[in-house]
């Protein structure tokens, strides 16, 4: 595996690339299946805790955020000036609400970690369109990895995107490497400079997952240890997706098919 600066980048095999599949899709199928559920009247905790349900019981995986450096819950779920890493609880979505809903599964061994923007009725348009925005972000980030293509590439698009269509990007939280840990080198921001940072080649694995906000990019953490919101109480969205670098491009690991 390449050590850049003390980094060490694990480089998975095609057998583990097939189980990291196995995991991804795995974590796109709670997304695919709580979007019945997502609708006015539902608290963030028991859209939890049918998701811990399908992850344990259907799908015999785990969910990986459980207990993860102690986090409570087992999915996250941000909603409107929430960026990251909310904590599921007695919150009641309403109708206007944008929420990211956040699924990391454990199967053989291996993460899959995928993420969703939903809208509960009718939001208003710049929720609508902050939420497309990310996802463009996200689309624009994945058809940069390729082998030779450099992290610094994924950032510079997703932060040219986002701040010409005055948009800001979040900086303090990043994408990662995954594998057999939720979280290993490198770290994937989604800001930067092309052609600097680490060189992708092949068996590589990580996830891209920008968060977009209407406002200015600043956040700061809640008392609770782990909601990220925005400074400025501004909406802000995020999309996500595992990604593996192939021979000749990438492979979305956590897509559905048809998506």
């Amino acid at each position: 595996s390449t050590r850049g600066a003390s980094m060490a980048v694990i480089i998975k095999t095609p057998e583990e690339i097939e189980k990291m599949r196995v995991a991804g899709r795995l974590a796109a199928d709670v997304l695919e299946m709580i979007g019945p559920h997502v609708k006015p009247g539902v608290s963030t905790e028991q859209l939890d805790c049918i998701c811990h349900d399908f992850i344990v019981d259907v799908q015999n995986a785990v969910p990986a955020p459980l207990n993860y450096r102690g986090f409570p819950k087992s999915i996250c779920t941000s909603v409107n000036h929430q960026v990251c890493h909310g904590i599921p609880g007695s919150k009641v979505l309403k109708d206007g609400d944008i929420v990211n809903i956040d699924i990391t599964v454990i199967k053989d061994g291996f993460h899959g970690d995928t993420s969703k923007m939903f809208f509960i009725g009718q939001p208003p348009l710049r929720a609508r369109r902050v939420s497309e925005f990310s996802h463009e972000c996200l689309k624009l980030g994945i058809e940069q990895v390729k082998p030779g293509a450099h992290l610094g590439d994924i950032g510079h698009v997703i932060q040219e995107h986002a701040e010409k269509n005055y948009y800001s990007v979040v900086r303090e939280y990043c994408g990662h490497g995954i594998g057999r840990e939720f979280h290993e080198d490198p770290q994937v921001l989604h800001y930067g400079v092309s052609g600097t940072g680490l060189a992708l080649q092949p068996g590589m694995t990580f996830t891209i997952e920008p968060m977009v906000n209407v406002g200015r990019r600043h956040v700061r953490l809640l008392p609770d240890g782990w909601t990220v919101v925005t400074r400025d109480r501004s909406l802000s969205a995020q999309w996500e997706h595992t990604i593996a670098v192939t021979e000749d491009g990438y492979d979305v690991l956590t897509r559905l098919p048809g998506d």
